[in-house]
């Protein structure tokens, strides 16, 4: 056997491994989601058995319109899509604005606000969220979507991402326009924006699919179900000794539909946007 044989032969070997061991972890995280699918076709009776049988016997459908009666899956549905989304280009709006200036202004401090700014990211989530609720409270904003979507629209990991997109993109472009008369705003709104899609569809992808999810926050602050969200109508499905596990892996089967599909038509930019700001690993 000669050298360039030996070669293949490892470098087969090598890739058999690896496609081996790739194979078994995708099917690791791929089971609670089939666990979950199952259970939302099973009857009750057949939920947790010795088997652990992933084929429903029989397919009971109407699990999924049961689901949908038992709650206002309706109100909670609207809620949830105008709170991500508002959420979502306000966000955008709010990191983009914020990283132009950091990224391509020339101010005083600029560099030391910004260092303050970006360590806000290390205060932790639940910290803050005793003041802010008591601010929402003394702005009577309670049970609102201001209180909903209000907070959520500044975030310094946002800035940051943008703003380390925003320093790859050549100077001589905002040299250009300076020279043509272009203001800050309109090198922004016309230059800047239209070049960094990648970075903001991924900024936008994970604002959302985090709010869609979120569960403390509107919990705290909403208390009529009118207000209430996806998240927290989940928790309707349990008691305090018992569970209707059909019916849960049903809704939440319905809930993971919107984020499923926003992921599949952002996941080429997400992957374009994370490589070029420089955020991979």
């Amino acid at each position: 056997m000669t050298l360039s044989q030996i070669k293949k032969l490892r470098d087969f070997i090598n890739n058999t491994v690896t496609y081996a061991i790739l194979c078994v972890f995708g099917i690791t995280m791929l089971f609670p989601f089939l666990w979950m699918f199952s259970t939302s076709l099973k009857e009750s009776s057949q939920v947790f058995t010795a088997s652990l049988d992933l084929w429903p016997k029989p397919f009971v459908f109407r699990n999924y319109l049961d689901a949908w009666k038992v709650i206002p899956f309706g109100k909670f549905y609207i809620n949830s899509i105008l709170v991500a989304l508002c959420v979502t280009v306000g966000q955008t709006i709010t990191s983009s604005m914020a990283a132009y200036a950091f990224a391509r202004l020339k101010f005083p401090g600029r560099d030391k606000l910004f260092l303050g700014y970006l360590a806000t990211m290390m205060v932790p989530y639940m910290v803050t969220t005793i003041p802010v609720f008591i601010l929402i409270k003394e702005l009577n904003w309670l049970d609102t979507y201001k209180a909903l979507i209000l907070p959520a629209m500044f975030t310094a990991y946002g800035t940051f991402m943008l703003r380390q997109f925003f320093m790859t993109l050549p100077s001589e472009l905002e040299d250009a326009a300076k020279i043509d008369g272009c203001s800050f705003w309109r090198i922004y709104w016309q230059i800047i924006l239209p070049l960094s899609k990648p970075a903001l569809a991924t900024l936008a992808t994970f604002t959302f699919l985090a709010n869609w999810q979120n569960f403390i926050w509107p919990l705290i602050v909403t208390s009529s179900e009118d207000m209430k969200t996806l998240p927290v109508g989940l928790s309707y499905f349990q008691d305090l000794y018992t569970t209707n596990w059909t019916l849960l892996m049903a809704a939440a089967i319905i809930v993971l539909i919107p984020a499923l599909l926003v992921f599949i038509f952002n996941q080429r930019f997400i992957t374009k946007g994370i490589a070029l700001s420089g955020l991979k690993g």
